[in-house]
């Protein structure tokens, strides 16, 4: 009997383009993923490998995949960005499927701003869930439903490795893409958030190991939350991290015992 694999997908904005080339990898090498969580980016790429799309289509998406496409600037004092234009995009590439429709089990998570629980979508619209889980506090205008007011996936998991646990999986791949650029500019609002983010995600990567049978890092340091033209190399360095750690993921499935 086969081990059920699980992929645990992170947050970590246009770094995430990394998890397709890790996504990639496991496909060549016919390492079959059993079920998926990801938070923020991760529940993106996440959802729609769950779909059944392969790593090379979803480069390809990635490839489409400009800012100007989702950001419709607004006078809020919940955010900057409404999240509407995103929200019709993500509606658009899903295909207005739910969670519980898709051919790979998924979970995804938010945070419910308003008690720091964890919010986590098994069911429903899987637009709407992703929209949530991206939603990064102070910039996207958080997401109102059934009485939560949901923001970021990576408030309260990060990677989200306990998620793919309880969904069942016995053995555990995360993939880490939460790094610090250094000296980065800052020039706006935006920025001011963005690495304030990271460099909270920096010191909680410092203090907390994940728990995952095999963790994935690609080396995404050059690169920023919003680096999203650098498809092509960001892809790269997620299968580079991916193959640096294959031999270690085929020894843990061939030495699984029920």
């Amino acid at each position: 009997m086969k081990p059920k694999i699980g992929l645990a997908l992170g947050a970590g904005g246009a770094r995430g383009l990394a998890h397709i080339g890790v996504i990639q990898v496991l496909e060549e090498h016919r390492i079959s993923v059993d079920m998926v969580a990801g938070s923020s980016i991760g529940s993106l790429v996440g959802a729609l490998y769950a779909m059944g799309h392969d790593g090379n289509t979803l480069a390809r998406f990635a490839q489409l995949c400009r800012e100007k496409f989702f950001y419709d600037f607004t006078v809020s004092k919940m955010g900057i960005i409404q999240g509407n234009k995103i929200k019709e995009l993500l509606s658009l590439i899903t295909q207005r499927k739910r969670i519980e429709e898709l051919p790979i089990p998924l979970a995804i998570v938010a945070t419910n701003l308003t008690n720091g629980e964890k919010v986590l979508f098994r069911e429903g619209y899987v637009a709407d869930a992703i929209r949530a889980s991206i939603s990064i506090p102070g910039i996207f205008v958080p997401v109102e439903m059934d009485g939560k007011l949901l923001v970021d996936g990576s408030v309260v998991d990060r990677v989200p490795v306990s998620v793919v646990k309880q969904m069942g999986a016995d053995i555990i791949i995360a993939v880490d893409i939460s790094t610090l650029k250094k000296n980065v500019q800052v020039n706006s609002i935006v920025d001011v958030m963005l690495q304030s983010i990271d460099i909270m995600q920096h010191e909680i990567v410092r203090f907390h190991e994940l728990n995952a049978d095999i963790v994935i890092r690609p080396n995404v340091s050059e690169y920023s939350l919003r680096s999203f033209e650098s498809v092509s190399e960001l892809i790269q360095l997620g299968r580079e991290a991916a193959e640096n750690q294959l031999a270690k993921i085929k020894e843990k499935i061939a030495s699984w015992k029920e």
